[in-house]
């Protein structure tokens, strides 16, 4: 039995070497090579649109050395390869090409940012950007979703039955929810009816909304928000007797960035050595 081989010093030395030993694996990796820390971030893409992949990692001076692979699972070829100061995308895979960019410019300051052109619906999914450099290597993953989302416009409408509000919006995927608050100046809740009503655009995918309340007064302050899963869109107007103010406000719902380091998933065994020689 170890009980009989290790003093307690004896089993106290053990543990700070086996301390020492899993500082070195986890700073430098089982190869030999240290990990270094790449972190990712997105928000919502809105279709047809520009949209950008956030990833960072600890900056490195030689250039020459790092190389940025981008790839997304389910996909056989590469969304995006950098290295060596150039684009390498002879890996590429077909859905991607054309529209992809690293800022090659801002690369050796530790930005491995993709730029993702004209997001399609199809884009959604998990990605992964891998970094090596001469300090080391490192991978982080996040999830892409897209949609589409625009801010909307509320203006007043006249009609044989009175003053009503119409609030706007071009593109939103999916379909969004539609509620509208009414406030007096005075503080009060004013009661509202509101129709709203959904069209498809012509690419058949993004629809356009448009919603109508009724029973508009002065001096008072109307909200039309317009939310889904991913964006939430606020108009407001305020309705005076002699003028009328506007504004609006888009908000993208973000999901926490994931971070692995590539070099932990081989020592996770080692972790346990420690507790495991205490507990015999």
């Amino acid at each position: 039995m170890l009980s009989f081989l290790f003093s307690p010093n004896s089993m106290t030395t053990v543990i700070i070497i086996l301390a020492a030993v899993i500082g070195l694996i986890i700073g430098f990796g089982v190869s030999g090579k240290r990990s270094i820390s790449v972190t990712t971030l997105t928000s919502p893409g809105n279709i047809g649109q520009r949209g950008i992949l956030g990833c960072t990692f600890e900056p490195d001076i030689q250039m020459g050395s790092i190389a940025i692979r981008w790839a997304k699972a389910g996909v056989a070829g590469l969304v995006h390869e950098f290295r060596g100061g150039k684009d390498h995308l002879q890996e590429q895979d077909a859905s991607f090409q054309g529209r992809t960019a690293v800022f090659a410019d801002q690369v050796i300051g530790g930005n491995a940012s993709l730029e993702l052109r004209d997001v399609q619906l199809s884009d959604a999914g998990t990605y992964r950007c891998s970094v090596t450099t001469a300090r080391g290597s490192g991978v982080a993953v996040l999830r892409y979703r897209t949609g589409a989302f625009s801010t909307p416009r509320v203006h007043v409408e006249n009609s044989s039955g009175g003053d009503m509000l119409q609030c706007e919006a071009p593109r939103w995927f999916p379909r969004p929810a539609v509620h509208w608050t009414a406030y007096s100046d005075a503080g009060g809740y004013l009661p509202h009816v509101a129709n709203t009503s959904y069209k498809l655009n012509a690419e058949n995918i993004t629809l356009k909304v448009v919603s109508f309340l009724h029973n508009v007064t002065a001096n008072a302050t109307y909200t039309c928000v317009i939310e889904n899963n991913i964006a939430k869109a606020t108009g407001n107007i305020k309705v005076t007797d002699v003028s009328i103010t506007r504004g609006t406000n888009l908000q993208l719902v973000n999901l926490n960035a994931e971070s692995v380091s590539s070099s932990l998933p081989a020592c996770h065994w080692v972790l346990l050595l420690p507790l495991y020689l205490l507990s015999i």
